[in-house]
């Protein structure tokens, strides 16, 4: 994670340290599962095989995530382009009954990974719903989240063909309401 976050491309180094991991993810935590998929997304640095094992040994105790380490994770396996549809499953599922923990980026990234991943189920389309009614019953949610994270949101919304027009209506309304102030390019919107 180091390296990632020196922004350090050695993809010689992240091999090995998958090779070195993939026998011992078990012995993972929550967090070092998390940083681990993080470090390799942010890198853009490929390993399926790690990636899989990650979702294996993340799923049994993903009820011991952050938020955060909810979103990262579910985010880089959306940023590789890695569908793991049970991790997926799992994440929602763990995620619902606790969204209003979730800080705006979270919410952001979390459900922009299940739209960019396409994954649809009767779990996620929960995960929408209540991210959707979290919001709309909390303005203070939209006043308080960054411009990117607005964005964000509606097009994961519209992207995943979830219905919330009542929350897209309110980003709508929020965003009109910062038009002198937004910290978009336009091209964003």
């Amino acid at each position: 994670n180091a390296f990632a976050k020196m922004d350090q491309r050695h993809p010689e180094l992240f091999d090995a340290v998958a090779k070195a991991a993939i026998p011992i993810i078990d012995s993972f935590n929550s967090q070092e599962l998390a940083n681990t998929a993080n470090a390799f997304a942010k890198m853009d640095h490929r390993h399926p095989e790690l990636f899989d094992v990650v979702a294996k040994a993340a799923i049994p105790i993903i009820d011991t995530f952050t938020t955060q380490a909810l979103a990262n994770t579910v985010n880089a396996f959306a940023k590789m382009g890695h569908r793991h549809p049970e991790l997926f499953d799992a994440i929602a599922k763990v995620a619902i009954p606790i969204i209003d923990n979730f800080n705006q980026q979270d919410i952001a990234n979390t459900v922009s990974a299940f739209a960019a991943t396409r994954h649809s189920t009767q779990t996620s389309k929960l995960l929408f719903t209540k991210v959707s009614d979290t919001i709309t019953m909390n303005a203070a949610v939209l006043h308080d989240s960054n411009d990117m994270a607005l964005v964000a949101v509606s097009y994961a919304f519209m992207k995943a063909r979830h219905e919330g027009n009542e929350l897209i209506g309110l980003i709508g309304n929020e965003v009109l309401c910062r038009k002198d102030e937004l910290s978009l390019d336009v091209r964003q919107l």
